[in-house]
């Protein structure tokens, strides 16, 4: 009996055999191809862009904007529309083609210079599926500002810092010299060189004070503050730490009242430095007796407006513009009883320009100086 069904079992294994045979290649295609967009959630760009951890803006053909994840906007704000316009991104959107990738390098100087690596990468239509997405372009932005500011300002504390210490390294050695020899027996010269070696060994720490501050301000100016900062606690530490600038100051100084409370985005620390930049600036080079004021004006086309002036001898219109180039100093302002460094205004510059503030400067000869700063208020 068991002979006799044989032929049937055999028959029914073969078959099995073949069918398996059949249908293994059929079941690994469906095993290796990618999910449909409905399987997929994450198949969307603007899902995907959102997930990733770098700022990816995404394009349409002619380049522009369909969407900028929170990484994009975070680091870059309002001047994202500026990275895509640059000329070198233009370039590449317009050469670039399907499933290609190109990497290049933006140089942007407004509202303050950043360097930016742009990859670009083309993608078909297929990878829209039915979101209807099409054709379009991927970018992805990483900032480099910082590290080119520190290579940067590398070479120009080098190139400054030889240039500016040369004259009070040069009279140290002078003087000690001096006191090695001719005056070696002379406690009347030894005293007077010794004082004004102190001077100018104490101008070369200022300096180079200065200098590393200037570094530290560059260094994060491509950074917007994002700490919410009061007005009224603006000047309240402006009237405190000022204290030590008045201590020994023939100068008056006058801080006008707040009438009203007002919050913005910045960095207080810095803010507090840059008011007490300009008031030492008015001491120093204000002469004996000048007055000094120092106020807070709200809502002045949207922002708060800082400013600090003064009744001193003022500078020729002339010099303005060039006042906050670093080392500018004005001749008469050189033989000022305190030599300046000229890094203040400098300084005082590059945090206005991270807060996307702007530094209005007045004078001329006879009219004292008025520098008024004005910064955004928040949303």
């Amino acid at each position: 009996m068991f002979f006799a069904w044989l032929p049937w079992l055999l028959a029914l294994v073969g078959w099995g055999v073949a069918w398996r045979a059949y249908w293994r290649p059929i079941e690994a295609q469906v095993l290796l191809k990618p999910p449909s967009v409905e399987e997929n959630p994450f198949s969307s760009p603007f899902i995907l862009a959102e997930l990733l951890p770098a700022p990816v803006v995404l394009l349409d053909p002619s380049g522009k904007i369909r969407h900028a994840n929170r990484e994009a906007h975070a680091q870059f704000g309002d001047s994202l529309g500026a990275v895509i316009r640059h000329p070198a991104a233009q370039s590449v959107l317009v050469a670039i083609k399907p499933e290609q990738s190109v990497t290049t390098t933006l140089e942007l100087d407004v509202p303050v210079r950043r360097v930016v690596q742009a990859s670009f990468r083309c993608w078909s239509s297929e990878f829209g599926g039915t979101h209807q997405w099409g054709e379009g372009v991927l970018c992805v932005l990483d900032d480099r500002s910082e590290a080119e500011a520190v290579d940067r300002m590398r070479a120009d504390f080098i190139a400054y810092a030889s240039h500016e210490l040369r004259t009070p390294l040069a009279s140290l050695s002078g003087f000690i010299e001096t006191l090695q020899g001719p005056a070696a027996d002379d406690p009347a010269a030894q005293q007077q060189f010794l004082a004004i070696m102190a001077a100018q060994a104490a101008r070369m720490q200022r300096l180079i004070e200065r200098l590393l501050y200037l570094s530290r301000v560059q260094r994060l100016e491509h950074l917007r503050p994002q700490e919410m900062v009061s007005v009224l606690d603006v000047m309240d530490r402006v009237l405190e730490e000022s204290a030590v600038i008045m201590r020994n100051a023939e100068a008056e100084l006058d801080l006008l009242p707040v009438e009203e409370d007002c919050f913005f985005q910045g960095d207080e620390d810095q803010l507090v430095q840059v008011l007490l930049n300009l008031i030492e600036n008015a001491v120093k080079y204000g002469g004996d007796g000048v007055r000094i004021r120092v106020g807070a004006h709200l809502e002045i086309k949207g922002g708060v407006e800082f400013c600090v002036s003064d009744n001193g001898p003022g500078v020729d219109e002339m010099h303005v513009p060039r006042l906050t180039e670093r080392f500018y100093r004005v001749e008469r302002q050189k033989r000022a009883p305190q030599s300046g460094t000229g890094l203040g205004l400098a300084i005082v510059k590059h945090i206005v320009d991270r807060h996307g503030g702007r530094l209005r400067l007045k004078s001329g000869e006879g009219q004292g100086m008025t520098c008024c700063i004005w910064l955004p208020l928040a949303a």
